[in-house]
């Protein structure tokens, strides 16, 4: 799979794990020079707390596009140190 996001690729892995119709990637697979750390936070009952990064390419930047859970529920536990995508960015057979 391949996030996308303003024409560049921004994550790419054929290990991605599906959660609630996402792709989670790897944390390896992202492109680190495409994200910023942000301060937004948000709670799921059952995976736990998400952090968030904004994804910036070219000059432009999506904010809160990407998350992840640091520390997930145990019920959760495949997708910790795997982000995954929104507002925006495609996420696409690679």
């Amino acid at each position: 799979m391949k996030a996308i996001w303003n024409g560049t690729v921004i994550a790419e892995s054929d290990d991605t794990v599906v959660v609630e119709g996402n792709h989670y990637f790897p944390r390896e697979a992202i492109r680190p020079e495409f994200f910023a750390d942000s301060e937004n936070r948000s709670v799921c009952h059952w995976k736990g707390t998400a952090k968030y990064f904004h994804v910036e390419v070219d000059g432009q930047r999506n904010p809160n596009a990407a998350w992840y859970y640091p520390e997930p529920s145990s019920a959760a536990a495949e997708i910790r140190d795997h982000v995954a995508f929104w507002r925006g960015v495609d996420v696409v057979p690679a």
